[in-house]
């Protein structure tokens, strides 16, 4: 269960924020440390994505991250996810720029296009390159859906 305005929830102001706390609060429209899918969906037709992958992505999302963020409890049935919790949900087939603390990791950022993924252009990967990077990265037990709709929403933004 949620109880917004318990530790670590509130109004999010950026403050004390890690690099990917602030990076996934652009999805708590309201900014209250909380994200629900309807928040998703929004950010995602905020930065141009379709309706249908705003609307399935949503979901799926939250599905996989909301009882990952909730300390490990059964989340709420509007899947919430705590964004002060959003390091547990890191998966392991991501590309490192973030590491378990929730922290920014440049060289690992820098090191995505340095990569041996980079073959057209040397300040950018094409979508082909993205699909390529994240099949490489890709970990046997990782929650692909998640994986696969954050990049297939990266990718459309990349196109």
């Amino acid at each position: 269960m949620v109880i917004v305005g318990s530790k670590g929830q509130g109004q999010n102001n950026g403050t004390d924020m890690t690099p990917l706390q602030k990076h996934v609060s652009f999805f708590d429209r309201n900014k209250d440390g909380v994200i629900y899918p309807t928040e998703t969906y929004e950010g995602f037709r905020a930065i141009g994505c379709s309706i249908p992958l705003s609307a399935m992505s949503a979901p799926l999302i939250h599905a996989f991250l909301s009882p990952k963020t909730n300390n490990g409890s059964l989340p709420a049935i509007t899947l919430p996810i705590i964004v002060a919790n959003i390091a547990k949900g890191k998966h392991e087939s991501d590309t490192g720029a973030y590491d378990t603390t929730g922290m920014f990791v440049p060289e690992k950022f820098e090191e995505i296009f340095r990569s041996m993924h980079m073959h057209t252009n040397p300040n950018a990967l094409t979508s082909d390159e993205l699909k390529e990077m994240l099949k490489a990265n890709q970990q046997p037990n990782d929650q692909w859906v998640t994986s696969i709709s954050g990049s297939y929403a990266y990718r459309k933004l990349v196109d």
